[in-house]
Parts: structure tokens; sequence; C-alpha cells
């Protein structure tokens, strides 16, 4: 027996009982005879005096959560990737992997973008260079790059709390300071920039950073200050 014939004769069952219940004078001592909840039988009917026969059917489960959606966090970072370096969703899924260390298909980033009304690079567009070429400025501190990462960790009782790297790394010594924050937000950047500037040994020029969220405003005021 197929499963829609099983569905089938299970919508009938159920339209046949609403039937005879209905028309009976003890409700509840029919449905304690047929062994159905009181509540059970009452969503049928509601269903049925909404849909008619076909709400009778059982209905697919449908899920509160997906587990495979990408964060906020890195929709983000795709769209940015997308409308600044042009790049196609191979690419974007790449760079997250390598830089973020955030694993994902290149068809889960197309759907990303399509929820978010982008569609397919235009043929005449150009792809920009990203993180292609590796370049070293002559003066130490003359440009640091600051970058986060998020990071998913497992504890011992199976959670899995979310950390965020910040990370700078001078362009002429590669000389690198990493901290790890429980929050991204402005506080975290703020006490990052105070930390580099305490730990590098040499004076700072220019602070090169992407405008990710709770980084790119406050750290040119704390670079002022």
């Amino acid at each position: 027996m197929t499963k829609e014939v099983r569905d089938a004769l299970e919508a009938e069952r159920r339209f046949r009982i609403l039937n005879y219940v209905l028309s009976a004078k003890n409700v509840s001592a029919e449905l304690r005879d047929f062994g159905i909840p009181n509540s059970t039988f009452y969503r049928w009917k509601a269903t049925y005096e909404k849909e008619g026969k076909p709400g009778l059917f059982r209905k697919k489960p449908v899920a509160k959560s997906y587990p495979g959606q990408i964060p906020k966090e890195y929709v983000a970072k795709i769209l940015e990737l997308r409308s600044q370096y042009h790049l196609g969703p191979q690419r974007i899924a790449w760079y997250l992997e390598r830089y973020h260390s955030f694993k994902t298909s290149s068809s889960s980033v197309t759907r990303t973008l399509k929820r978010n009304g982008i569609g397919p690079l235009p043929r005449n567009v150009g792809r920009r260079a990203l993180h292609t070429h590796r370049y070293a400025k002559q003066v130490p501190g003359h440009q640091v790059q600051i970058d986060v990462k998020f990071l998913t960790l497992v504890t011992t009782d199976g959670k899995k709390p979310r950390r965020y790297q910040y990370t700078a790394i001078d362009d002429a010594t590669r000389i690198c300071a990493l901290k790890i924050y429980q929050k991204h937000n402005q506080k975290s950047a703020i006490d990052f920039v105070d930390y580099v500037v305490e730990k590098f040994p040499f004076r700072i020029h220019t602070v090169r950073m992407d405008r990710g969220h709770g980084v790119a405003s406050p750290v040119p005021l704390a670079c002022r200050r």
C-alpha cells in the first residue's frame, strides 16, 4: 500500500468519525470509544470547517528552525563581497571558507543572493581581484590590517557558543596581534584597537579594515583618540 493510499484512507476515517460523533448525543463518550482525545477531534472539526475534506489529509511538518541556514553575519559578508568585488557564488564560498572558516556551497550562496534581490553577474562586469597578491609595506606601522573571524566552539555538554577573534597584522613586518571576545560590538572593537596600540612595538599610521558590523564606526574614533 502506497503512502498516498494510506493518507486517503486515514482522511476518510477521520471524515466518518466526524460525522458519526457530531450526530451522537454524548461526544466525549463516543470519542473515548474511538480512543481519540477531545483536543484532536475538535482540531479535525475546525480544519474540516475551514478547508473541507482535503483539510483532513495529513500535512507535511513545517520546520521551526533551519540548521543549515547561513547566519546573518555571513549573509552580510556575502552581500559585501558581491557588491564591492563582483565575486561569483563559488569565489564567495571559497573566501568564506578560507578567511572565516565557514564552509558553505556555491548553491547556498546563490540562494542567499537571490533572496536579497541580487541576480547573476552580467557577462560584461569585470571581477575585482581579492587577496590574490601578497604585498608588503616598507615602513612598519604604515598600514595595519584588522579583521574579525567568527569562531564556533563546542563545549563538553554539546553547546556551541559563538566567539569573535579580532586579528591585526602589520603589512611590513607581518607582526600579528589577536584577541578573542564574547561579543562583536563597538566596545570589543575599541578595546582591541587599544590592545594593538599597546602591543605593537612601533607607531601605527593607518588602520585598514572592512566595514563589518560593530567595527567600522568606532575604530576611526578610537584611532583619532
